[in-house]
């Protein structure tokens, strides 16, 4: 017979957590109706632009493109040229070699032509060692090539020498297996041009696996023939389709992608630049600036634009993707650790009040909810003290609603944005957000509670991502 204070607690536990999750679907579709008039304001408001003459205009600031590789001798090359093909007026790519073990550099050297420069560096960030900065024999009259080759130092150490070695106000920090679309820069940058306040902004990033990508540019947008990589494509539709523009719009964004994002200069320089002792330099640059800036009065606008698009390789192999999420968890938990007295605080406004209670209780420990909740119902069954009504409820709030909430996201795409003309691929991207309740979501949640503990380990081992290679052309 089982112990009355047992069944008491399974039963208690039961309750929490349907309490939790109706709590989190309910923040989820609220996050969502926010989206939706955005993202259709948005497109309403870009419908009257004209791009090209915005690109060739005095209004664009010359921006510099700041591109981290470590070991990415199989996509770097490809990712150099697509920038070149950018629509806009004046820009610099800067690549930084962060002290590769491959043929990374040598590569660059014989793609773009490379020779030693006597480019004066200025160390206006603290970062490891320049052993050497490379200029391109190729430039274009809008646009040239810098290559610094320096010690190891991870991905945060050489975004800061980039931000170091660059001339221009604004800097964008693209990854070295992402592609940019022709008219990304310049609709990332539009928000700097209508608003002074405005310290940074971010792209979608959408998956590039199974594209058709060519000379660096991809030519004919397909979903990967994997389920893996499929899934993720679904995730990323979710996630910036929905909780990115909704915090936008709120004017208290917490986080921009590493792949794709474009800063102003000097409130970066001001707070040090990126941290080089967290894995997620992303997010706590944003949450730092915000922190430091809004302390102080200043205005720290973060902003994101839906249709700007950045391409990126994810992960094909399990093991490669459970690293990934891991790392991004425990990113997560060491910069809302560090920024604690923004939790609750009315000073920072909605960051405060609102997303950073938000980002702890849903973003961090949904995870562990998710996994306990499993093991409540587990217990249950083996003790025989299960109710199935609670099955149904567990189900309706993990499942279905997530199958509905991926699927808003895939039409609120298809009628705005439009990056996915075959039918088979909507169609295949549909039955993703079913299958991905099928194992795979409960590996991620796994996967990131794992590393929300090992956030509290010593050592910072950024990883390493296995590349594939996406360009055809190469």
């Amino acid at each position: 017979m089982l112990l009355p204070w047992l069944q008491a607690a399974l039963a208690k536990s039961q309750v929490f957590v349907l309490i939790y999750l109706l709590g989190l679907n309910f923040f989820y579709f609220v996050l969502f109706v926010i989206s939706i008039g955005s993202i259709l304001r948005h497109v309403h408001r870009m419908s009257y632009r004209d791009l090209d003459e915005i690109a060739q205009s005095h209004l664009a600031p010359p921006i510099s493109i700041i591109v981290p590789a470590y070991n990415e001798a199989v996509s770097v090359v490809s990712s150099v040229k697509s920038l070149f093909q950018l629509n806009y007026s004046e820009f610099e790519i800067i690549v930084i070699n962060d002290g590769s073990t491959d043929d990374t550099l040598e590569k660059l050297i014989q793609a773009f032509k490379l020779s030693k420069t006597k480019r004066i560096y200025h160390q206006t960030i603290d970062t490891r060692d320049v052993r050497g900065i490379y200029a391109s024999k190729l430039a274009v009259p809008w646009a040239e090539l810098v290559v610094v080759d320096k010690e190891n130092g991870g991905k945060a150490d050489a975004l800061n020498a980039g931000i170091n070695v660059s001339k221009y106000p604004l800097f964008c920090s693209v990854d070295a297996d992402s592609m940019l679309e022709r008219d990304a820069l310049l609709r990332v940058a539009l928000p700097f041009m209508e608003r002074a306040g405005v310290v940074g902004v971010g792209g979608i990033v959408r998956v590039a696996n199974g594209c058709f990508i060519s000379h660096g540019v991809v030519r004919s947008v397909r979903l990967p023939r994997q389920w893996l990589p499929c899934f993720q494509a679904v995730e990323y539709l979710r996630a910036f389709l929905s909780g990115r523009i909704a915090w936008a719009r709120m004017n208290s964004l917490p986080v921009l992608s590493g792949a794709f994002s474009l800063f102003r200069k000097a409130p970066v320089v001001q707070v040090k630049g990126y941290d080089r002792t967290t894995v997620g330099e992303d997010m706590e640059l944003v949450v730092r600036l915000q922190h430091e800036l809004r302390g102080k009065g200043q205005a720290c606008d973060i902003d994101f634009i839906p249709d700007p698009v950045c391409w990126t390789e994810v992960p094909e192999k399990l093991s490669m993707l459970w690293r990934q999420r891991n790392r991004w968890q425990r990113g997560l938990a060491q910069s809302l650790y560090r920024h604690l007295p923004m939790l609750l605080n009315p000073r920072f406004g909605l960051l405060g009040v609102v997303v950073m209670p938000y980002f702890w209780f849903v973003e961090l420990m949904s995870p562990l909810m998710e996994v306990f909740g499993y093991f409540v119902l587990l217990a249950a069954f083996c003790l025989g003290s299960l109710q199935w009504k609670v099955v149904a409820a567990f189900l309706l709030l993990t499942v279905a609603m997530g199958i509905n909430l991926s699927l808003l996201s895939i039409l609120l795409e298809e009628f705005t944005l439009h990056r996915y003309p075959r039918v088979r691929d909507l169609m295949t991207l549909s039955l993703s957000s079913i299958l991905e309740n099928l194992g795979y979501r409960q590996m991620l949640a796994l996967a990131r509670l794992v590393g929300m503990l090992d956030a509290f380990r010593a050592g910072n081992p950024w990883g390493f991502l296995e590349r594939q290679g996406l360009d055809k052309a190469d």
